[in-house]
C-alpha cells in the first residue's frame, strides 16, 4: 500500500503579488524552489494563513534571489500582497519506506529569503 505523504513545502512565504491576468500558476523565487527540490510545472497545493483559502496550481520559475512569489490567475482571488502561504507538494510512499521519509520543510525570513531546511516538525505545545 502506498500513503500520501508531505514532500516539501515552503512554509509562511509572503505573496509578492496577485495577478489576474495571468493564465495561472505560481511564480516562486529559483532559490526557494530549488531549496525544496521543486520543478517547474510541479503541482502544488497552497494554503493561505491570512484567509484560510486553499488552492491548488502549479508553479512556474522565478528569478533566483528575487523573492518573488505571485500568485496568478484565477487563484490571484484566494491570496493579497502580503499574505503569509504554506507551498507543498506530495509523494506516494509505500509503507515500508515512511519510518526513513523525510519531507523538506523550508523556512524563509521577511524577505522570502531560505533560512533554515530541515526535516522535521513539532507539534506546537500549548502552556
Amino acid at each position: 500500500m502506498k500513503r500520501e505523504m508531505l514532500r516539501a513545502k515552503v512554509h509562511r512565504v509572503k505573496v509578492t503579488e496577485a495577478n489576474l491576468e495571468y493564465e495561472g500558476s505560481l511564480t516562486l523565487d529559483l532559490a526557494l524552489m530549488e531549496a525544496g527540490g521543486f520543478v517547474p510545472f510541479e503541482r502544488i497545493d497552497v494554503y493561505n494563513v491570512a484567509n484560510g483559502a486553499r488552492f491548488s496550481t502549479y508553479l512556474i520559475e522565478g528569478e533566483r534571489g528575487s523573492g518573488v512569489c505571485c500568485v496568478n490567475g484565477a487563484a490571484a482571488h484566494h491570496a493579497a500582497v502580503g499574505d503569509p502561504v504554506i507551498i507543498a507538494s506530495y509523494v506516494s510512499v509505500e509503507d515500508s519506506e515512511i519510518a526513513t521519509h523525510k519531507p523538506m520543510i523550508v523556512l524563509v525570513d521577511e524577505k522570502n529569503r531560505v533560512r533554515q531546511v530541515k526535516h522535521t516538525e513539532a507539534a506546537a505545545v500549548r502552556v
